[in-house]
């Protein structure tokens, strides 16, 4: 199974806001840790968003923040909710178009891929945003997913020394 690249950008944004859950991230800020399409990243905003997974605030001290605490933020429900499509498989017996397949009635691909499907929702179900950025990893996170603070500071020139 591969996931949209909507659902990638979901993930990752939700991931870089809960490294920074301290303070309102942005867009270009978010766009720029992960070389990503800064217009691309606006559709996934907006979609988080309308979810109320995020609250966006426009305007001067706006942002992007959180809309939950990380711990109750399911990543199958993110996954359920920016996937528009689930389905392993399209081999429904009576499909308008006519282009069904001939082993519909009788195949058992369906059931088992149906199976796998409901296995791998499982895991994602049971995992939290917070169980992605557990306390002792966060320092390696921060630093390859730096807030403009950070970076700034690792990109200041050195003092010449006299």
């Amino acid at each position: 199974m591969r996931l949209t690249l909507h659902t990638d950008y979901a993930l990752r944004t939700l991931l870089y806001m809960g490294l920074h859950a301290d303070r309102r991230v942005s867009i270009h800020e978010i766009a720029g840790a992960y070389d990503i399409s800064e217009n691309h990243l606006v559709k996934v905003i907006h979609r988080l968003s309308r979810l109320g997974l995020i609250d966006a605030r426009r305007g001067r001290g706006g942002g992007l923040i959180l809309g939950h605490a990380p711990e109750d933020i399911r990543i199958g429900d993110v996954v359920r909710q920016t996937e528009d499509d689930l389905q392993l498989v399209h081999c429904e017996p009576s499909q308008a178009d006519g282009n069904c397949c001939i082993l519909s009635d009788m195949c058992k691909l369906r059931g088992v891929l149906s199976t796998a499907l409901g296995a791998f929702m499982s895991v994602l179900d049971s995992t939290t945003l917070a169980d992605l950025l557990p306390d002792h990893e966060r320092p390696h996170l921060l630093t390859r997913l730096p807030g403009p603070t950070q970076l700034q500071q690792t990109q200041q020139p050195l003092a010449k020394s006299a």
